[in-house]
């Protein structure tokens, strides 16, 4: 990961003063590098030894974090967040002109690094990620303020903008490796079903969590009328009373400064927060699971562990 974070701010690097300068605002808000550090704990689970240069590896540890933070960037500036990871975001420091033009910049970046590994097979994966993550973006747009979104639905929505990342990021560990496609596929669906989980869990914090712990404004999914696992639950089983009130502050998009203390009462009564959270426990167990085609190892049984602690954060 010192090697990963080293090609991370090397590359963030421009004559164009500011692109570091926004970069250098990223970097300073930390976040937990799981992308990266997932590419590269797969491709020590598959046994990939490093060269002379920089590792493989590392280098597209770096790319897939680019793109997560391309994604970030711009979903910071759809969503009109003001925090991330419990600082400004980049674009309520430098505006909205900047954040685009910048993720614009990383995206450029990951392509770069792609083209550099020089495998087709690499390139086709993040490539493909990239484009399900814009699909996915595009796919929650739509079903925003809709309460009519069915399951099926919302699900393809958090495995594009989340879960095709997280397993591409693993994918390319077995990749470069060279191992088998049982290993590469093992892989796939670990990082795929991890993803889901993660994302599950986010959806359940936004209604559940400390903002200070949260590291962004909790309600964000709420005021922007974004259709998310716990408000499905809560409206499912609502009463009509209770329906009427989701109508209003997430269909008519009209709420005032209690809503939100109500919306979250409300999800707890119905308890959307525990369906939410035993759904990802399932695909935490799945991809756990879908690491046993591996020899037992201290390192299978960490990456194991990674995604029973995604589940733990919602606790």
């Amino acid at each position: 990961m010192a090697a990963c974070n080293r090609a991370i701010v090397a590359r963030m690097d421009s004559p164009v003063a500011l692109i570091p300068q926004l970069a250098a605002h990223l970097v300073a808000a930390g976040g937990k590098r799981l992308r990266p550090l997932l590419t590269l704990a797969s491709a020590r689970l598959c046994g990939y030894e490093a060269g002379h240069g920089v590792p493989r590896h590392v280098n597209l540890a770096a790319c897939v974090e680019f793109i997560h933070t391309a994604t970030l960037l711009h979903d910071d500036v759809v969503d009109e967040s003001q925090l991330r990871r419990g600082l400004a975001s980049a674009n309520a420091v430098f505006g909205n002109k900047a954040s685009v033009l910048v993720g614009d910049f990383l995206f450029a970046r990951s392509f770069q690094l792609m083209t550099e590994d020089g495998s087709l097979r690499v390139m086709a994966i993040l490539s493909n990620a990239s484009a399900t993550i814009a699909e996915g973006e595009v796919l929650q747009m739509a079903t925003q303020n809709d309460l009519s979104t069915p399951m099926d639905r919302y699900l393809d929505v958090i495995h594009g903008k989340t879960a095709a990342l997280f397993a591409a990021a693993c994918q390319v560990g077995a990749v470069v490796a060279a191992r088998p496609q049982a290993e590469e596929q093992a892989l796939q669906a670990y990082g795929d079903n991890l993803g889901m989980a993660f994302q599950l869990v986010d959806d359940a914090l936004d209604y559940a969590a400390d903002q200070g712990e949260l590291g962004k404004t909790v309600g964000d999914d709420f005021r922007e009328g974004k259709i998310t696992l716990p408000v499905l639950a809560a409206y499912g089983a609502g009463d009509e009373t209770e329906r009427a009130f989701w109508r209003r502050v997430i269909e008519q998009s009209s709420q005032d400064e209690t809503d939100l203390d109500h919306a979250m009462d409300l999800i707890a009564r119905r308890g959307g927060i525990e369906i939410t959270l035993q759904r990802a426990r399932h695909y935490a167990h799945a991809a756990r699971d879908a690491l046993g085609v591996f020899p037992d190892s201290r390192l299978r049984r960490l990456m194991g562990d990674i995604a029973l602690y995604t589940v733990s954060r919602g606790r």
